[in-house]
């Protein structure tokens, strides 16, 4: 498994071993030991979620707030989208920033959200599976969120003339100033 800091440095594309021949592939997609290792601090995971969209669908940017943070461990088994990352923490030199990584079924790469950034991605294939391991259950009463398209964040989707296809939750989220975030 490689561990490669981004331009936000806390958040980081994990790839793993990929073994193939004519037969397919063989990859192991979670270890703890070595993940945590690679990463240099600990970090477990509580709950597995997985969507299916189709080409266009934007899931976000979401995020847990204090007492219930969640990072997340996220990857495209099936199609491929582009996954962003968002430094919400008020107080980090690099707030607003975000980071941008094409994960598809056949690169195999995976991208850590540590707890304190926004999430969010847009398929960009026909359809897309897409997993996540988190670090915090779902908490309804701590979710944040922030416009995908809040011009002073400026994430350059891949939308290629398409309009995106949203939930009425992430249509009404606040933009980063606005947005409860955290200190």
């Amino acid at each position: 498994m490689q561990v490669t800091p981004t331009a936000l440095p806390e958040v980081c594309i994990v790839e793993p071993k990929v073994f193939g021949d004519a037969r397919g592939f063989f990859t192991e997609s979670w270890n703890e030991a070595r993940f945590n290792a690679a990463l240099g601090h600990d970090v477990h995971f509580v709950q597995d979620n997985h969507s299916r969209s189709s080409r266009g669908v934007l899931r976000g940017l979401h995020y847990q707030l204090d007492p219930h943070p969640q990072g997340k461990l996220v990857r495209c088994t099936s199609g491929a989208v582009f996954d962003v990352a968002v430094d919400v923490r008020r107080s980090s030199p690099n707030f607003g920033r975000w980071v941008g990584v094409e994960l598809t079924a056949d690169n195999h790469r995976q991208l850590w959200i540590p707890p304190g950034f926004a999430h969010g991605f847009v398929v960009i294939s026909e359809t897309a599976d897409f997993l996540y391991k988190t670090s915090g259950r779902y908490a309804p009463e701590c979710e944040g969120a922030v416009r995908w398209d809040d011009p002073a964040i400026g994430i350059q989707w891949p939308l290629d003339g398409i309009t995106p296809q949203l939930s009425a939750k992430d249509v009404a989220a606040p933009l980063l100033a606005d947005a409860k975030t955290f200190d």
